[in-house]
């Protein structure tokens, strides 16, 4: 089950007009200077690896990047702690520092169903409270708002206790895409968008993997 390296995935996204957070994939501890400085402080890093899944586990994340120095350190920290892992690694992947409600977007291909479209609540804490809605492939903008309600915390994202509400159509875009793209493409076993990081004005796709059956 090989994974699509970051370039991949990232035309796969821009061709479907996924919202993927502004990045840059580095190789350098200078590039990670120059880029950071582009896209603007705060910034975040993580390694782009196919044989590091939980990248915060591996230390090979680090967010709130303030300055020059500091992307600096980020970077080679990152690649240091890969190399501990013995992986094979593509690069670093920076981008700006996105605050919101994180949520889980994905798709996993059943040999009997065909694809099969998840949401729920994302980042580190998905596979521990397991709050998540399943639908079959294709679906519209009226399941993939079901499938929003559907989820135990979806309050959080309507505005409980008096947060503020998160723009659910951008979610519900980012489904229905997701449901396209997996009908239009057969040799793909998964795709995981998480975190999906979302607020009252939009929502953007900051970890995207994607992986393709066995040829």
């Amino acid at each position: 089950m090989p994974q699509l390296n970051f370039n991949r995935t990232k035309k796969i996204i821009d061709k479907y007009k996924l919202p993927f957070a502004r990045s840059f994939l580095i190789k350098s501890s200078e590039e990670a200077v120059k880029r950071s400085k582009e896209l603007g402080f705060p910034v975040a890093m993580k390694i782009s690896s196919p044989d590091i899944i939980h990248k915060s586990d591996a230390g090979c994340v680090a967010a709130e990047i303030k300055d020059e120095d500091h992307a600096k350190k980020a970077y080679e920290d990152i690649i240091k702690n890969a190399k501990k892992k013995k992986a094979k690694i593509e690069g670093v992947i920076v981008q700006k520092n996105i605050s919101g409600v994180e949520a889980i977007i994905g798709m996993k291909s059943d040999p009997q169903f065909g694809p099969v479209i998840l949401f729920g609540m994302g980042g580190i804490f998905v596979e521990i409270f397991e709050d998540i809605s399943l639908r079959i492939a294709p679906i519209d903008k009226k399941i993939a708002e079901e499938m929003i309600d559907e989820i135990r915390s979806s309050d959080i994202l309507k505005g409980a206790r008096g947060r503020e509400p998160v723009n659910i159509k951008s979610l519900k875009d980012i489904l229905v895409k997701i449901s396209n793209l997996s009908m239009e493409n057969k040799k793909l076993e998964s795709i995981d968008l998480n975190p999906v990081i979302v607020d009252k004005k939009t929502a953007k796709i900051v970890d995207a993997r994607m992986m393709e059956y066995e040829k």
